[in-house]
């Protein structure tokens, strides 16, 4: 959001190509183009991880789904004024940041891998067993270290799509008795409101209409990418994880037809 405080980095990152703005088909369009841009896209960002102990280099691509930008606005113009509420209230302004964390030769390649990783704090921060989404995710980047490519983090789908707050409330209710998919429902929301498409979106604009070899099980990832005009060339199963903390968790998923 700061980049719309200031305008004159707004512009130097606009100059650069380091801000870009994309249409729901995944073409790179002007800020007032007709065809409405739905993504803003940040970067590449050079981003060195260590993975096994070995250095990766990677670009970081952060993106979010474009917002209605009035209030930023006026907000960014109050803090150059100096108004230190204006201030506190745009830090506390929430808005979804998703990440495209790819390797140097992801685009070049004619079916690169890609995992689609929803945002797991107690998993993937906190190292819980009740889930299997940390291994999950150490094993994408040990993938993409092999063989090239991608890793999407929907920091959004926390939960399925619930956030942390409801989600550590479902846990509750699991330990119960429920499943995961029951303590959803318990509080009034659904069962998985994750929605893939601003992957695809991006994913089409880097890759223009090559087909993926995505890392999952889920069969939901598949139909909403395909729907989203993303075209996957094969699944690529990514079952890792499993043990006594999570298994009545895994079975409710292959109930749901995840392929376990």
């Amino acid at each position: 959001m700061f980049s719309y405080v200031d305008l004159k980095i707004r512009e130097q990152l606009r100059s650069g190509d380091k801000l870009i703005y994309l249409n729901q088909d995944g073409e790179q369009v002007s800020e007032d183009h007709d065809g409405t841009p739905v993504i803003s896209l940040l970067g590449p960002i050079p981003m060195p991880v260590a993975v096994n102990g070995q250095e990766l280099q990677l670009n970081w691509f952060p993106f979010v789904r474009r917002v209605e930008l009035r209030h930023v606005l006026e907000a960014g113009k109050q803090v150059q004024q100096g108004s230190k509420e204006a201030l506190r209230l745009l830090l506390q302004e929430s808005m979804s940041v998703n990440s495209i964390l790819t390797t140097a030769d992801f685009a070049q390649q004619p079916s690169p891998l890609v995992r689609i990783h929803s945002c797991c704090m107690t998993g993937d921060v906190f190292g819980s067993m009740r889930c299997e989404c940390g291994p999950q995710l150490t094993l994408a980047f040990e993938q993409i270290a092999k063989s090239g490519g991608a890793i999407v983090y929907m920091s959004s789908h926390e939960g399925r799509g619930i956030g942390l707050w409801a989600k550590a409330i479902t846990y509750l209710l699991q330990d119960e008795g429920q499943d995961t998919y029951q303590a959803n429902v318990s509080l009034g929301l659904p069962e998985d409101s994750r929605d893939f498409s601003d992957a695809a979106i991006v994913l089409k604009y880097m890759l223009k209409g090559k087909p993926i070899q995505l890392m999952s099980n889920n069969p939901i990832k598949f139909r909403q990418l395909e729907e989203a005009g993303q075209p996957i060339l094969k699944g690529v199963r990514h079952v890792i994880g499993i043990g006594r903390y999570n298994e009545r968790y895994m079975n409710s998923k292959k109930e749901k037809g995840h392929k376990i």
